[in-house]
């Protein structure tokens, strides 16, 4: 698996995923520059994201929902922050109502990715920062941890596919 690591600190309000990969920057660049690529990792196994609308420029908006066992779908939505391809990103992330209007009910965190050379290979950082220890908790609580860990865990057989 790529996870190098998962850490949630509470005391920042942050949770820290860092994952290698033996590809390429501009590779793995591309599981999240183009959305028939990020649709197949964006969402743990059991829960495959269709993304809607991927326009990843500042300002932008990239939307999307996954698909649950049972048919379920839950929105989600990104408001791009800041790009420079292919080494960041950064992005507000959030949750949809089920017409897909962002959500007045759910937390949002601020969303960092860095990738960088490291080795043969590839290092990605991602941030999530909380605005408050009870979203954190919320969103923890909901499985945040565990579908972030089966999610970037697909990314390695796309790389190699």
């Amino acid at each position: 698996m790529t996870l190098t690591s998962l850490d949630k600190d509470v005391d920042h309000l942050a949770l820290t995923l860092v994952a290698d990969f033996t590809a390429p920057v501009d590779r793995v660049w591309q599981l999240w520059a183009d959305p028939r690529q990020l649709e197949r990792w964006w969402g743990p196994p059991t829960y495959p994201a269709t993304v809607e609308e991927h326009d990843l420029i500042p300002g932008g908006d990239v939307t999307y929902f996954m698909t649950g066992p049972d048919g379920d779908r839950y929105r989600g939505w990104w408001r791009i922050t800041s790009v420079d391809a292919p080494t960041s990103l950064e992005f507000t992330d959030g949750f949809a109502d089920q017409d897909g209007a962002p959500s007045t009910t759910m937390p949002t965190m601020a969303v960092r990715v860095r990738l960088s050379e490291h080795g043969d290979g590839t290092r990605m950082e991602m941030r999530s920062v909380f605005d408050t220890a009870a979203h954190m908790e919320q969103l923890t609580d909901m499985g945040m941890v565990d579908g972030l860990r089966e999610a970037v865990g697909q990314m390695d057989a796309l790389l190699a596919g």
